[in-house]
């Protein structure tokens, strides 16, 4: 959970208890002016929520490579401890070569995340149309056969991944974040019994924001024509940073209008959430809640004396 300037990681550790890691929430492009610029703005929250999002998957492994680790190995790793000299330059040296590990180890995911999403959402879809639209020579007509593919890729990769057990795991967390926000939205004491009665659906999620993604880039690449196919590739990388801002702003409207045009739009992406998102358990709500009330103060939102229950 973030909120302004703090970002909290509540993880439910195999011993039952709930670890709850709060930290300064810092933009890897720390340019405050370009949180006023549309469009620009987009962009550089949506590299921070990629980093931000493998660093909390990174801190919640960690607690299950402990587990796994044999009690050989946990003696020894002890003594080992025991011996070590209490160095505080040592220890310095240390958190310096972990911070730079894990660095290079979400520069690296990162960048092969991005890789995959550009083969599988852009580069099969391209040949492909290509492919099958060899009798078209309209490149309207082509353009249009090119977005129905990557739709169509797109909606199968999620129906996929949502079948998988560890990610319908994941997507029940994702529905326990969606029924606190909301929860607290709509007046509500942010309980374990309040947050599983609310909806696990929400406007402002990272889902409708790759729904408007994939509808913005269509858009952009019906007016943007070319007959080589490595330039049509290199157009559709270099518009990847506009099209990703310009979706930001969509989500952005949508977070803050009840406008009914924005509440039409908005409406495939709800439905996107189905899949993405399930109806998380109490334990899983309750551990939303800690990560949602380590940076944020419900009691305080929803006041003293305008309390629902």
């Amino acid at each position: 959970m973030r909120n302004k300037g703090k970002y909290a990681i509540a993880v439910r550790k195999p011993d039952g208890e709930i670890d709850v890691m709060t930290d300064d929430y810092k933009s890897v492009i720390n340019v405050p002016a370009f949180q006023k610029i549309p469009i620009l703005r987009g962009i550089v929250n949506f590299i921070d929520s990629l980093v931000v999002g493998i660093r909390c998957l990174m801190y919640s492994a960690s607690f299950f490579e402990e587990e796994e680790e044999s009690p050989s190995e946990e003696k020894k790793s002890r003594k080992t401890e025991k011996m070590k000299p209490a160095d505080e330059k040592n220890e310095e040296q240390k958190e310096s070569e972990e911070k730079k590990s894990d660095t290079l180890f979400i520069v690296g995911t990162l960048t092969f995340a991005l890789i995959m999403a550009v083969v599988l959402f852009m580069v099969v879809p391209l040949f492909l149309s290509r492919w099958l639209g060899r009798g078209f020579s309209t490149p309207l007509v082509r353009s249009v056969l090119e977005s129905a593919i990557r739709i169509a890729v797109f909606l199968a990769y999620m129906i996929v991944i949502s079948r998988l057990k560890d990610i319908q795991r994941t997507f029940a967390y994702h529905g326990a974040e969606h029924k606190c926000i909301n929860c607290i939205e709509n007046g509500r004491e942010l309980t374990v019994e309040n947050v599983l009665l609310s909806s696990r659906l929400h406007k402002r999620c990272g889902t409708s924001f790759l729904f408007f993604v994939i509808i913005v880039s269509v858009i952009f690449q019906m007016f943007i024509h070319s007959e080589n196919r490595l330039e049509q590739l290199g157009i559709r990388l270099l518009l990847i940073p506009v099209i990703a801002g310009v979706s930001y702003e969509i989500i952005r409207l949508a977070g803050i209008s009840d406008h009914p045009l924005v509440n039409i739009l908005s409406k495939p992406g709800l439905a996107l959430q189905k899949l993405t998102t399930r109806e998380p358990d109490a334990s899983q709500a309750e551990v939303a809640i800690r990560a949602v009330e380590a940076v944020f103060d419900w009691r305080g939102f929803l006041g003293n004396d305008e309390k629902k229950t």
